[in-house]
C-alpha cells in the first residue's frame, strides 16, 4: 500500500518527490492538427497571378494605366474629344486667344492648338506601338536563339549585336531617314526597329541563359522533349517577365525618338500632325507665345511618363526582389 504519510524531516528525497504537486499547460482544444492546416483545395498561384495582386495594389500602376488608357482613346479615338478639323487653318486666327471651342488657342497659322494636341497622339503613338512590336520580336528571337543555344550561336549573334548596340539609334534613324524620304509612320517604325533591337536582345539572352539551367528543363530534356520545344514551352514563359518591363519602357522611348525625328524634319511629313513637328513649329514663338510650344510638348511628356512608370510598376510586381519593399 502507497505511503500517504507528508513528507517531513528523515523522509527520503524518493518520498518527497513522490508527494510533489505536479502542473500541466492547458492543452489547445482545436488541436495542432487544425491549426497547421493548409488548404491546399485550390489551384496554385502562379506567377503572373501573384504579380497581378501586387500590381493592382499598387497607385502607381493606377495612375499611369489611366494616362496610357486616356492616349490611347486620344489616338483611336479623338472624335470623341474634339470635333475641329487640325488641318483647318486660318490665317485671321493667327495667335488668336482661347475662346469656346478652342480652349488652347490657335497657332501662327491659325490651327486650333487643342485640336492638334489631341490629334497628334495618334502619329507618336502608332510609331511607338509598330516599333515596340518589331524590337520585340526580332530582339526576342534573336536573344532566346544565343543565350539557350549557346557555342557558336551565341558567339556569331553577339557580336553582330554588340555592332548594332555601338551606333546610337537617333544618329543612325537620322542617317537613314535622309536617305529615304518615305516619311510614313511604318518607314519611321521600321528605322527605329533597326537600330532599337539590341537591348531587348541581351536582356532576352541574360534572361534564357538563366532559366535555362532550372529543373523543370533538365526534367523536360529527359523526358525526351526536342530543344526548340523546350525554348518555346518551358524557358520562354519564364523567362518573359524582364522583356515585359523593358518593352514596356521602349514604347515611351520610341515616341520621343519620333518626336526627335520629327522635330529635325526628317520623320513624318508636315502633312502628318504630329507633336515633334509641333514643337518644332512652335520653337519660332517660344518668346512671345510660349504656351504654343506648351501644350505638344506636355502631351509628349505625359505620355512618355505614363509607359515609364507602368514600366516601373511592372517591374516591382515581377521582381521577387521588390516584392517586399
Amino acid at each position: 500500500m502507497p505511503d500517504s504519510t507528508p513528507p517531513g524531516p528523515g523522509r527520503g528525497p524518493v518520498a518527497a518527490r513522490r508527494h510533489q504537486e505536479h502542473f500541466f499547460a492547458q492543452t489547445d482544444e482545436s488541436g495542432l492538427g487544425a491549426v497547421d492546416a493548409v488548404d491546399d483545395s485550390g489551384a496554385p498561384s502562379s506567377m503572373w497571378s501573384e504579380a497581378w495582386r501586387k500590381l493592382r495594389r499598387r497607385p502607381l500602376f493606377w495612375v499611369s494605366a489611366a494616362i496610357i488608357t486616356l492616349v490611347c482613346a486620344m489616338a483611336v479615338f479623338p472624335q470623341l474629344f474634339t470635333s475641329v478639323d487640325p488641318r483647318n487653318c486660318d490665317l485671321a486666327n493667327s495667335y488668336g486667344e482661347p475662346s469656346a471651342g478652342h480652349p488652347f488657342g490657335f497657332d501662327r497659322q491659325g490651327c486650333d492648338i487643342y485640336a492638334r494636341t489631341i490629334y497628334g497622339a495618334r502619329a507618336s503613338v502608332t510609331v511607338g506601338v509598330l516599333a515596340t512590336a518589331a524590337v520585340v520580336v526580332f530582339g526576342t528571337v534573336i536573344g532566346a536563339v544565343a543565350g539557350y543555344f549557346g557555342g557558336w550561336f551565341d558567339t556569331i549573334l553577339s557580336r553582330i549585336t554588340d555592332i548594332f548596340f555601338a551606333i546610337p539609334i537617333v544618329l543612325a534613324a537620322i542617317v537613314i531617314m535622309q536617305v529615304f524620304t518615305d516619311g510614313s509612320a511604318l518607314m519611321v517604325a521600321a528605322v527605329l526597329a533597326s537600330f532599337g533591337w539590341t537591348n531587348i536582345a541581351r536582356i532576352t539572352r541574360g534572361s534564357v541563359m538563366t532559366v535555362k539551367n532550372n529543373d523543370y528543363v533538365t526534367a523536360a530534356q529527359s523526358l525526351g522533349v526536342g530543344r526548340l520545344g523546350i525554348l518555346a514551352r518551358h524557358v520562354m514563359p519564364n523567362a518573359a517577365a524582364p522583356i515585359i518591363v523593358y518593352a514596356t519602357v521602349a514604347l515611351g522611348i520610341f515616341i520621343v525618338a519620333e518626336a526627335t525625328l520629327s522635330f529635325l524634319g526628317l520623320g513624318l511629313p508636315t502633312t502628318v500632325v504630329s507633336w515633334g513637328g509641333d514643337i518644332s513649329d512652335a520653337q519660332n514663338s517660344i518668346r512671345t507665345n510660349a504656351e504654343i510650344l506648351f501644350y505638344p510638348a506636355a502631351g509628349l511628356a505625359l505620355t512618355v511618363l505614363g509607359f515609364i512608370m507602368m514600366g516601373d510598376a511592372v517591374r516591382d510586381a515581377l521582381d521577387p526582389k521588390q516584392r517586399d519593399r
